[in-house]
């Protein structure tokens, strides 16, 4: 693995980065087992930061295809059942590492917050795909809640988002967790926009994407009880296929 590579431009220098590992657990360059090259190792082979290169081994963790121990990171699962790598969390940051953490996630067909409505371009008190978020851990501390509104190009282009229509009564649970995947399979390209601010005690973000025609297709609000330095981070995810 002793070799210097070059990234497109395309993607999330994270992702990319994760996306060549990943093709490497697949053709058995790194076999199961072994152990990757450090962090300092593998930031000089890509020429980015440890930061950017903890960032694609989580990407790869969360798909269970490495583990990370006192000595490194080393790959878990054989190449050829490592088929793709796991969909960013939705909504946006909604993963949690609490163990006893309580998630209720609900879908309603609904007029959305009016700062949604306008970032859609929705007519007032138009109804459109509604998703809500709650997390908190069993003392009730590390609370996140997330609304996210969906465009009518989102509901009316992606075949998967519209078949939530007919059961978002918020009474049953829903999983979009793979919004996004379904979104690029459609054939949209993503565009992200996540604004971060701090809002003691809380951190609000507030996620817009939208597609490579400019439409808007989801917008997400999500606070977070936690300190953070304001930030802004932008992202594009071509379409699949």
């Amino acid at each position: 693995m002793a070799r210097t590579t070059r990234l497109s431009d395309h993607e999330p220098r994270y992702w990319r980065i994760a996306t060549q590992l990943l093709d490497e657990l697949r053709d058995g360059t790194v076999a199961p087992g072994e152990r990757l090259p450090g962090e300092r190792q593998l930031a000089t082979r890509f020429g980015v930061s440890r930061e950017t290169i903890r960032q694609a081994l989580q990407v790869l963790r969360a798909g269970g295809l490495v583990s990370t121990d006192g000595h490194g990171s080393h790959a878990t699962l054989p190449g050829a059942t490592a088929e793709h790598i796991p969909s960013l969390d939705f909504p946006v940051g909604a993963h949690t590492t609490e163990p006893c953490a309580v998630h209720r996630t609900t879908v309603t067909w609904e007029a959305p917050p009016p700062e949604h409505a306008r970032a859609l371009g929705l007519a007032p008190r138009r109804p459109t795909l509604v998703h809500r978020y709650e997390s908190a851990a069993a003392d009730g501390s590390g609370r996140r809640t997330a609304v996210t509104s969906f465009s009518a190009v989102a509901v009316s282009e992606v075949e998967e988002l519209a078949r939530y229509r007919d059961r978002a009564d918020g009474s049953a649970s829903a999983q979009l967790r793979r919004a996004y995947d379904w979104m690029r399979k459609a054939g949209l390209t993503l565009h992200h926009r996540d604004s971060i601010q701090q809002l003691p005690p809380s951190v609000r973000v507030t996620r817009r994407v939208h597609d490579q025609y400019d439409r808007p297709l989801e917008i997400t609000d999500l606070l977070v009880d936690a300190q953070q330095d304001t930030l802004v981070y932008e992202f594009t995810l071509p379409a699949a296929g």
